[in-house]
């Protein structure tokens, strides 16, 4: 990505064009059960990048998790094959971790966890990006990886590494975020596409 890219990324600019990457779609979050991205997935952008800015959880200890709908289906509940693994640091030092974590699915249907106990404090959100690929594909899976970062419930920095694939050659047209409980109390999220 050209310098330019990077600023727009920064700035979040909405309708800003920087060459290979574009801003699409923002979305703010006030106490909202999901948030989903129903338009502007196309055959336009071979990626999709979703950024998320200090998403802030209603209900303690929560996971924030993301499902994906097909062209002409209903609800959201494809098929989904992932591997998820993170490390944790304890604000007070006193622990560290690096694991496998049991997030993972095998050809489940249910919503992806991307990162886990997330925290309600008004110190503690979680943020990080989703990198979905070849979307509006008839002819393959859909390829996915995520990064994010939070502060959990344990006052602990979690980093999570979530990738698989959306096991469907049908074009992914919708995608919804939401907690495994509760409201996203706050923040944003930003829908890039990318040449």
């Amino acid at each position: 990505m050209p310098l330019g890219a990077f600023k727009a990324a920064l700035m979040g600019t909405a309708g800003v064009t920087t060459g290979d990457v574009v801003l699409i779609s923002s979305q703010t979050a006030s106490t909202s059960a999901t948030v989903a991205f129903t338009s502007g997935i196309s055959s336009t952008y071979g990626e999709y990048i979703f950024k998320f800015y200090n998403i802030h959880p209603g209900t303690d200890n929560v996971d924030l998790q993301f499902q994906a709908n097909a062209s002409g289906e209903s609800g959201y509940n494809e098929t989904i094959t992932s591997t998820y693994f993170r490390a944790d640091h304890n604000e007070s030092d006193y622990s560290t971790a690096f694991q496998y974590f049991n997030l993972d699915q095998q050809q489940g249907t249910a919503y992806q966890g991307i990162i886990q106990d997330v925290g309600s404090d008004n110190d503690q959100t979680c943020a990080g990006e989703l990198h979905l690929f070849n979307p509006a594909s008839t002819t393959y899976v859909k390829h996915f990886y995520s990064k994010m970062n939070g502060s959990s419930a344990a006052d602990e920095t979690k980093n999570h590494f979530v990738a698989g694939y959306i096991n469907t050659t049908s074009a992914i047209t919708q995608v919804s975020f939401k907690f495994e409980s509760g409201n996203i109390d706050a923040g944003t999220i930003k829908m890039w596409g990318v040449k």
